[in-house]
């Protein structure tokens, strides 16, 4: 896949680093080789190591991988990701979804966060973001509110 430019959901981000459906995808996709712009909020390292976190603790990795894949985690987080802050405006926005979708909180922080760096592109005339993201419930709301999707999951 070729995307110009692309947020990606913790839900998508952690196929980076595990091995799950539509890993390889997401790996192609994070490769900087690809000429991909990589967007993501900054919260999405907490949550990513929060699931890293669990998956040590249920020992589905073990903890010289888990200590690795942090460090990985960090070094593509310094030179490969592009980070939306959580700022003002996504707060007010990630709000306002809570009210117009079910979605969990930082699900709503999420989609603000990629909602308001996609009016910037559209804004300096470049191509929109596709928001990629491997919850279901998260991409309808993402579509509802006029984004381009991919779903990891959907490709083996």
């Amino acid at each position: 896949m070729s995307l110009a430019t692309c947020y990606l959901d913790t839900s998508a981000l952690i196929k980076r680093y595990v091995a799950e459906t539509g890993s390889e995808w997401v790996r192609a996709l994070a490769d900087p080789t690809s000429g991909n712009l990589l967007l993501t909020s900054r919260l999405t390292i907490v949550e990513t190591r929060s699931a890293l976190a669990r998956r040590r603790r249920e020992a589905s990795i073990g903890d010289d991988d888990h200590s690795l894949l942090l460090r990985v985690l960090a070094s593509h987080a310094l030179a490969q990701y592009h980070f939306v802050e959580v700022e003002a405006p996504v707060v007010e926005l990630a709000g306002t979804l809570l009210d117009r979708h079910v979605l969990r909180a930082y699900d709503a922080v999420q989609l603000a966060s990629a909602l308001i760096i996609d009016q910037a592109l559209v804004a300096a005339g470049l191509s929109p973001l596709v928001f990629v993201a491997a919850d279901d419930r998260l991409l309808i709301a993402a579509q509802a509110e006029g984004l381009p999707t991919d779903n990891p999951n959907l490709h083996s």
